[in-house]
């Protein structure tokens, strides 16, 4: 039986600007990063209150996984947001909500009242977009 999830990734069109976005931005802790070949390194970040899941910033790069044709296509996807959709959670949406504007993070959505929650909805710095809630 599968019990947890502990790493999930997020293509990222830059790890430095992702690092930057992620860390200082976010304000997530960093997990691991060493390098794993030349130009790419394998890094994960994790909110602070949740070190068990690591969030590797995939990096969109011809050779493993994708041919120079197939990443040129998802660095476009990401760019326009096709992927990257997750659920954060905060105690505070508002105040959270404000430190990150404050800090540069680009909002698509201001907080609103949903029947699951309220919600407000940014995009990282490579396209990918995530909701932010906080639970009734």
């Amino acid at each position: 039986m599968i019990t947890k999830m502990n790493h999930v990734s997020v293509f990222v069109l830059n790890q430095d600007s992702a690092y930057e976005f992620y860390v200082n931005k976010l304000g997530f802790k960093v997990h691991t990063d060493a390098p794993v070949g030349p130009d790419v390194r394998w890094l994960t970040v994790c909110p602070p209150e949740q070190p068990d899941l690591e969030i590797s910033l995939m990096p969109i790069t011809e050779g493993m996984m994708f041919t120079k044709e197939t990443a040129e296509q998802m660095r476009n996807l990401v760019k326009k947001g096709t992927f990257g959709f997750g659920v954060f959670e905060c105690n505070d949406i508002y105040a959270t909500y404000e430190e990150l504007k404050k800090k540069g993070v680009v909002f698509t959505k201001e907080p609103k009242e949903e029947f699951y929650a309220i919600e407000a909805l940014f995009k990282d710095d490579s396209g990918n977009w995530f909701s932010l809630g906080q639970k009734k």
